[in-house]
């Protein structure tokens, strides 16, 4: 579905993934390509990073309140394998952010958001609750979720929605609450790579046209420090799914 969204101006960072440098430099150029490397060296190492300012990105109309918290967002949602590695700091100083709360949602294979099915001209079940959910950083800032591949939706290139939360609460009915939203964001995929994954069976059941991530009207073709993720193949084909990285910046004051 088509939807006019605008930029949100508050400032973060983004760490550009794998960099590495004897100083910290705020404004340094971001990779525009992901890079495909082996999983554990595509982790990036915060301490040697290069800052990179950054924007936000708007959250879009299908976000909602009071979601899981938990590793695996997938549910039994049919699709390529997706496990991502998000590790969150400081903008001023690059250090690890522990305890943070890192939240994604974003739709299925045929371009709908649980809560929204139908949305995409789809008909599924719908649960509310597949493909949301967030997990709490460790003391290296590290926040690790399984899910997959998204799908798109009319308009819009494929894309993870991204919110960055500190000082939550943990309620018994396995959500959150409270505490303070730090980063609104959306992650973006390689065009190449998501070409192979739309020829799978899942993927090619969506009757909507894509977009691409050039045609987007979000992604600014700004790399890493516009939500590219660094993609890594995790077998022979697409099928076996990808690892995907990124290091978020946020403002902590």
């Amino acid at each position: 579905m088509s939807m006019t969204e605008t930029s949100i101006r508050r400032r973060t960072v983004l760490i550009a993934g794998g960099a590495t440098a004897a100083t910290l430099t705020v404004g340094a150029t971001a990779p525009e390509a992901p890079s495909v490397t082996d999983p554990a060296a595509a982790v990036p190492v915060a301490a040697a990073a290069v800052c990179t300012l950054t924007k936000e990105m708007t959250e879009g109309p299908y976000y909602l309140d009071g979601q899981l918290v938990r590793a695996d967002v997938s549910e039994d949602k049919t699709g390529v394998p997706l496990k991502l590695t998000l590790t969150v700091v400081d903008d001023d100083t690059c250090a690890p952010l522990g305890n943070a709360l890192v939240e994604i949602w974003h739709c299925d294979a045929l371009g709908e958001y649980s809560g929204f099915v139908g949305g995409n001209g789809h008909d599924e079940p719908d649960n509310g609750t597949f493909l949301r959910g967030g997990v709490l950083t460790g003391s290296d800032g590290v926040a690790r979720i399984t899910s997959v591949y998204p799908g798109w939706y009319r308009g819009r290139c494929i894309h993870i929605h991204v919110k960055v939360h500190t000082d939550v609460t943990l309620t018994s009915d396995g959500s959150f609450e409270g505490g303070q939203e730090l980063h609104t964001g959306q992650l973006f995929f390689d065009e190449g790579i998501t070409e192979d994954v739309a020829e799978v069976a899942a993927y090619a059941a969506n009757t909507v046209p894509r977009t691409t991530l050039a045609q987007d009207s979000i992604y600014d073709d700004g790399g890493a420090a516009s939500g590219l993720l660094t993609l890594t193949a995790l077998g022979g084909s697409a099928t076996s799914g990808y690892a995907g990285t990124l290091t978020l910046g946020v403002e902590t004051g």
